[in-house]
């Protein structure tokens, strides 16, 4: 919303006792002082929010942002943009369409619109979710925030809900993507009678979290087996995209973009080596084309491009008859 409308749903919802839009609209307007690097003030609001809960009897310990977090994520600042992937047509166009909502979220607030901002991405190992990911968190200038499940689950009961409370308090309040691989990992289907009562309630509490969060977190979910995951989570996801295996027009088109983006030549043609390396996914060929480059600048100012590029194919050959048997 605009700082107006922030404003008078913030005093409209707190006159009313509404607690749960009280506590949305005090998160956007925190999200938006942190956007403008007002950080002094960002952090005095959310002191304050979090003061309120409290006395509200939340059962939420008031630890800091840093020790209630600690492991639960990894930030990074990312690099990689939509133009740097190779997608197919309509995925691409309604990524750009996501990345205009958020971009032109006020007009669509001012018609009493949020963009949307929970999306699931299925499709398989090294297909380019993760890329995809990062891709949008460049596009809308937002930190990637990729969460980390060896230091989300815990052991004990109860232990892993309530981290994930923790996890969500600390990114609610900033915009950002928040990123989900292999959310089947924690979004099971509660129907399965092999689950355990433990993981269902993490799994309600899961969507329970993503269902509160605000549109200035994007929440983007990846997973290879769509089929485990919960049913409700299909209809929470504003946005569901499944990416292909590579092409060979992909993988030949992906090659040229890289070779003309790092300015390293292969000394080969881009469909000679798509050819060869055969059935690859985008992080295959991400990883054939950095052995590439490093062997390039390692054999000195004048490599002999076809020759480096030639060793590596049949290095690459090698490793997938190993891997085949």
């Amino acid at each position: 919303m605009a700082r107006a409308d922030l404003l008078l749903a913030l005093v409209q919802s707190g006159a009313g006792g509404d607690d749960l839009a009280f506590r949305r609209a005090a998160e956007a307007l925190i999200a938006e002082e942190e956007n403008k690097k007002h950080n002094v003030l960002a952090s005095q609001l959310t002191d304050a929010l979090r003061r309120k809960r409290h006395n509200a009897g939340s059962n939420v310990t008031s630890l800091s942002r840093n020790e209630t977090t600690q492991g639960l994520f990894h930030e990074q600042e990312p690099e990689r943009r939509i133009t740097d992937l190779v997608l197919p047509a309509q995925i691409r166009e309604s990524i750009n369409q996501l990345v205009e909502e958020h971009h032109r979220r006020d007009l669509l607030r001012s018609h009493g619109v949020e963009p949307r901002h929970r999306l699931l991405l299925v499709g398989p190992p090294g297909g380019g979710k993760t890329s995809l990911a990062e891709a949008v968190a460049t596009e809308l200038a937002v930190p990637l925030l990729s969460v980390r499940y060896e230091g989300l689950i815990g052991s004990f009961l109860g232990e892993t809900a309530s981290r994930l409370e923790s996890l969500f308090d600390a990114v609610r309040v900033r915009p950002c993507v928040l990123f989900f691989d292999e959310f089947d990992v924690v979004a099971k289907e509660r129907g399965d009678t092999h689950e355990t009562g433990e993981i269902k309630r993490v799994v309600s509490s899961l969507l329970l979290q993503v269902d509160r969060l605000p549109s200035h977190v994007i929440v983007i979910t990846a997973t290879n087996h769509p089929e485990l995951l919960d049913r409700a989570v299909w209809r929470r996801m504003q946005l569901r995209l499944t990416l292909p295996n590579p092409t060979r027009a992909g993988k030949i088109e992906w090659l040229q973009a890289w070779s003309a983006r790092t300015r390293v030549g292969f000394g080969l043609t881009a469909r000679t080596i798509a050819d060869r390396l055969g059935d690859v996914s985008y992080a295959e060929l991400e990883e054939f084309a950095l052995d590439v480059q490093r062997r390039a600048i390692l054999s000195g100012p004048e490599p002999d491009a076809s020759a480096v590029t030639q060793q590596l194919l049949k290095q690459w050959a090698a490793r997938a008859s190993v891997s085949d048997q």
